[in-house]
């Protein structure tokens, strides 16, 4: 059986300090690590949030989220030197940087991207400076150097090592002025995925992401709002559409089976929003659905 292990990564720094930064304590709280047969491996804290965009890079917390990032890495990096699977429950999206730093440090991976945004804003077109808008295009080496180029180590991952799936953000994201995604990074958005069907989708993503050059795996990088507004409502930036829970515990269960994924990022569900806690307990169970035939 593989063998998992959560690390708690409660930064809001990417993003505000609104809710985001509570997700490991709701998902544990319902039960998650308990239905994953998980260890826990420790908890990440975040350094203070600083309001001010940095004037030099136009980004907030830069230097704290690049901080963070090592330590992030350090921490997961220890996770897979003891051959566990490592479960990051963030926070914002800007954890991602530092799980990707861990991988990097080690060999090329890739990346399968599982976003209702694409994230791949430029400071200048991202109208509030959050990294949480950018970390894509950060992993893959675009923007200030001091998220680009993490350890020396940057672009994290190659633009033909990532898979970005359901995301349906791009007329908004073109009228902010966002820099188009390249080329040779493999994007399938929602429509895409609807037509194909998630099982095929997810199928031909596992593929790409194993047939190039990426040879030692691949990250799976989970922000809740891929799901339908409707059934995820508890996210900061909404926007109509998405997956159903079925067709998410499909991509992942697709994702995490074969052994090509080495760990799995959980990102901007916001508790406070879902004060009931029914979201949570959902989550967790999508989560656990995904794993429960991985061997």
């Amino acid at each position: 059986m593989r063998k998992l292990a959560i690390i708690e990564a409660p930064s809001a720094l990417g993003l505000r300090p609104t809710g985001v930064e509570d997700l490991p304590g709701a998902l544990l709280g319902a039960g998650l690590a308990e239905a994953l047969g998980a260890v826990h491996a420790g908890r990440v804290e975040p350094p203070p949030y600083d309001s001010e965009r940095d004037p030099g890079t136009g980004l907030l917390n830069p230097g704290g989220i690049a901080a963070y990032s090592v330590a992030l890495a350090d921490a997961v990096g220890e996770v897979l030197h003891g051959s566990r699977f490592p479960v990051v429950l963030g926070g914002d999206c800007s954890v991602l940087l530092g799980t990707l730093l861990a991988l990097r440090r080690r060999d090329r991976h890739g990346l399968l991207f599982l976003d209702g945004h694409s994230d791949f804003y430029q400071p200048s077109a991202e109208p509030a400076g959050e990294v949480a808008s950018m970390e894509l295009a950060l992993a893959t080496g675009r923007g200030p150097r001091v998220l680009a180029d993490l350890e020396g180590r940057g672009p994290l991952v190659r633009d033909e090592d990532v898979v970005a799936l359901g995301f349906r953000d791009a007329e908004e994201s073109a009228g902010h002025g966002m820099q188009p995604l390249p080329p040779a990074l493999h994007a399938m958005e929602l429509d895409t995925v609807r037509a194909l069907g998630a099982a095929d989708a997810a199928r031909r993503a596992v593929e790409l992401l194993s047939g190039g050059g990426a040879d030692a795996g691949y990250w799976v990088h989970l922000d809740v709002d891929v799901l339908d507004d409707a059934l995820m409502p508890a996210v900061d930036y909404r926007q109509p559409d998405g997956l159903t829970w079925q067709e998410l515990e499909t991509v992942l269960r697709t994702a995490l089976s074969g052994g090509g994924a080495v760990g799995l990022t959980v990102t901007i569900f916001n508790p406070r929003l879902d004060p009931d806690g029914t979201l949570a307990h959902r989550l967790a169970g999508c989560l656990a659905g995904a794993f429960d035939s991985q061997g």
